[in-house]
């Protein structure tokens, strides 16, 4: 049975501030080694319940935060961009099922460092009508691959959020938000213990778990931040205006979708 695990870092214990989510100092340096740890908790517990093989997705900004030499020997680690799916690379390689760990609420939420793809660029993102974050969106990728999400980590505010998407998945508060930087977390030894049961709980009911599916055809809504970039999205051909900060276009399918948005997401580093 193969796994796809897609770690992210602003779910993990003791992440708050954004200067944990960034390359360049100390805060970063003990976040990843944290985010680590989180995902060879979730590895040792799907290895424990039956999983015969392991793809891990470093999912956060650059795609290489996870550090290797302390990943799990039993793991294959999928690291650095581009990439054409994104934070569900692995998925096309005929896993049985996904577990997000570490994630995170959609943006305009309460949660702990909330946000959906890229906080500069996109204020909110519609599918067909249905707000979705970052794991609705990929959750819906997994989809049309006939792959369900089995497990999910993070705050209370992702966990609430997700829940209806994922009903039969195994969802596991490791912190509680306040505010967008404030909440109550779990001591990292807690949550590793806490992540490694709940792994094994899902990966023992995987044949329950139902595909989080969307229609083929796909109208995406998106707010940008500000009007500059949207004027700047724009330049896209297949984006239309609706008005100062909110776009819109239609794609055959998730997979296409996620490709635009990544792509504009790229895009906006022209402007900040």
């Amino acid at each position: 049975m193969k796994i796809l695990i897609s770690v992210d870092i602003e779910g993990v214990a003791g992440v708050f501030h954004p200067e944990q989510t960034r390359a360049g100092n100390a805060e970063y340096e003990r976040a990843r080694r944290l985010m680590t740890a989180e995902a060879n908790a979730v590895i040792e517990g799907a290895l424990a319940a039956g999983a015969t093989e392991i793809l891990v997705n470093d999912s956060h900004g650059g795609f290489r935060n996870l550090l290797p030499d302390l990943l799990h020997p039993a793991a294959k680690a999928i690291l650095g961009k581009p990439r054409l799916l994104g934070m569900m690379s692995g998925v096309e390689h005929g896993v049985a099922g996904v577990m997000m760990v570490g994630y995170h609420g959609r943006s305009q939420s309460r949660g702990i460092l909330a946000h959906t793809i890229n906080s500069f660029a996109f204020a909110r993102v519609w599918l067909n009508d249905q707000e979705l974050g970052e794991a609705g969106i990929y959750g819906a990728l997994a989809g049309e691959f006939s792959v369900p999400v089995i497990f999910g980590s993070g705050d209370n505010v992702f966990v609430e959020e997700n829940q209806p998407l994922f009903p039969q998945a195994t969802l596991v508060t490791i912190k509680t938000a306040d505010g967008a930087g404030s909440g109550t977390s779990l001591s990292p030894q807690s949550a590793l213990a806490i992540l490694n049961e709940g792994a094994k709980a899902a990966v023992g009911k995987i044949t329950t778990c139902r595909p989080f599916v969307l229609p083929p055809t796909i109208t995406c809504k998106l707010q940008t931040t500000n009007p500059a970039l949207a004027d700047l999205f724009c330049q896209l051909p297949i984006i239309e205006r609706i008005d100062g900060v909110n776009l819109t276009f239609s794609a055959p399918s998730v997979q296409y979708t996620v490709r635009v948005l990544n792509s504009l997401s790229a895009m906006s580093f022209m402007l900040r």
